[in-house]
């Protein structure tokens, strides 16, 4: 397996527990999305990654909210695929992964990431995959890194194409480039089953280009680019209500071949107790073949 961790997250955290008056909320439902509202100015959006520079805001754009609808994919996740889509929904995955697993970066490394190789493997069919990092989001005050309420994007084809030179030597990258490659972010729930922020995915053949927005994504050493989203009429919205231990969603973010993306993002399911919390990991990786 190859991996390489650009950055490592702090992962400590208090278990939530599914109380008995948590009721998983099922079904389509009508909730209020975050959607992309360019800078007053008409100047490049950008944002930081970390704390910004003095003076700096940490984002120069907002957000403008829609109401839409959010379809529910259980009972029908084989009508969906990765190719068609950018998103898939993989259940009765078997994982040797415990919850101590994902408070230790060493572990989530060395016992984690293999099963994320191999589930990528058997569901694109790829000839090699680079593990390049993950992100473990707490709804709870105080957390590193939180849900994202806002309609996004990880990659853009530019920042993809960086990302293959980025992690690659040049020789490698250059004959990697000249091939398939996708981005796709495996996505998981740590407290199952999800009650509370669920996450929302758009049907990319319901997404048109012309809504996607390159965002420069600053780091403190370098600049990559993310997608924000607009508005637009048509959009199909998925959420998979209730993700137990073995279940897996794969989020396609960039691929050469055809192009589907997928945009998605955290939202407030107003049937749900926030109470019930969210913990969640996602692994994003270079899918090559």
């Amino acid at each position: 397996m190859t991996t390489q961790t650009e950055t490592e997250i702090p992962t400590t955290a208090t278990p939530f527990t599914l109380k008995p008056q948590h009721t998983i909320p099922r079904g389509p439902v009508t909730a209020t999305l975050n959607f992309y509202q360019p800078p007053s100015d008409d100047s490049k959006p950008f944002n930081y990654v970390e704390s910004p520079p003095a003076g700096e805001p940490q984002r120069n754009y907002s957000d403008i909210t829609h109401d839409v609808t959010v379809q529910d994919i259980r009972g029908q996740e084989a009508a969906f695929n990765i190719d068609t889509h950018a998103f898939a929904a993989v259940q009765d995955v078997e994982s040797q992964a415990s919850r101590a697993t994902f408070e230790d970066e060493e572990a989530i490394k060395q016992i984690y990431y293999p099963e994320v190789e191999q589930l990528l493997l058997q569901e694109t069919g790829a000839k090699k995959i680079l593990l390049f990092d993950h992100t473990i989001r707490l709804a709870t005050p105080g957390a590193v890194r939180a849900p994202v309420n806002r309609v996004h994007i990880d990659q853009t084809a530019p920042s993809a194409a960086q990302r293959v030179r980025f992690h690659l030597s040049p020789p490698e990258a250059d004959e990697a480039l000249k091939g398939r490659y996708r981005i796709i972010n495996v996505w998981r729930p740590l407290n199952p089953p999800i009650v509370a922020h669920p996450l929302a995915f758009a049907d990319s053949t319901s997404v048109p280009d012309e809504a996607m927005v390159g965002i420069e994504h600053r780091y403190p050493d370098r600049n990559g680019e993310t997608a924000a989203v607009k508005y637009t009429e048509g959009q199909r919205w998925w959420y998979w209500s209730g993700m137990e231990e073995g279940e897996r969603l794969l989020l396609q973010c960039f691929d050469t071949a055809g192009g589907a993306r997928v945009p998605h993002t955290a939202f407030v399911d107003p049937r749900s107790d926030a109470e019930a919390g969210r913990e969640s990991i996602e692994v994003r990786a270079l899918v090559f073949g």
